[in-house]
């Protein structure tokens, strides 16, 4: 099984990193395409038309693409917008975030610090524990990540709030499933791209990670 758990059949599919040469799961990486105008895209969904280009989910890999990277692999002169990783990184919050609220649509997911607690003490098969980046550290320690399941706190209790359909949010989980575990690949390219040195960019509260 490769990076984020993803399942097999998607794992079948490899492509190379523009930046490190390194061929792996495309679920790993960022899609970029050119546009008619020749300004590169990103393309988080994977879904635009145009031949892909492909950078690791990692912040300095994608700043690193930005220093001529893209105009060799497309082997064209292309513009790169400015804030280019920070859109990357929008999008994969954005869709992160929708993932979680279909979860919780579906009955998957719980959010508040008692439920979660009861889905991992009640035996609950919980696939992903995430805690708001911006939470209280003290209070996120009182919860445990299950043998199997997988962390996230590279959002923050605002964006937990969107996927709950509340306010803010501190505590949340997953339970298994298909679902989950696309959770799980989507937030693993955004934690790539909002820990630095051990902790989160400003979009992340630059709260150290865990």
């Amino acid at each position: 099984m490769a990076r984020g758990g993803h399942n097999k059949d998607r794992d079948d599919a490899e492509r190379k990193c523009i930046v490190t040469g390194e061929v792996q799961p495309k679920a790993g990486l960022i899609r970029f395409v050119v546009g008619p105008d020749n300004q590169v895209v990103p393309d988080v969904l994977g879904k635009l038309p145009g031949r892909g280009i492909y950078v690791t989910a990692d912040r300095k890999a994608l700043e690193d693409a930005r220093k001529g990277q893209f105009s060799r692999s497309a082997k064209q002169a292309v513009t790169v917008p400015d804030g280019l990783v920070d859109e990357v990184e929008r999008q994969l919050a954005r869709r992160v975030v929708d993932l979680i609220a279909l979860a919780r649509k579906a009955g998957l997911a719980v959010c508040g610090f008692e439920k979660v607690k009861g889905w991992l003490a009640g035996g609950e098969r919980v696939r992903v524990l995430v805690q708001a980046s911006d939470g209280s550290e003290r209070g996120k320690t009182k919860l445990w990540t299950p043998e199997g399941a997988r962390y996230f706190g590279c959002l923050t209790s605002t964006e937990l709030g969107l996927a709950f359909g509340r306010q803010t949010v501190i505590h949340g989980a997953l339970a298994t499933g298909g679902l989950s575990n696309r959770v799980v690949e989507e937030a693993t390219k955004l934690r790539g791209l909002r820990e630095v040195n051990g902790g989160y960019t400003a979009a992340g509260k630059d709260k150290e990670a865990r």
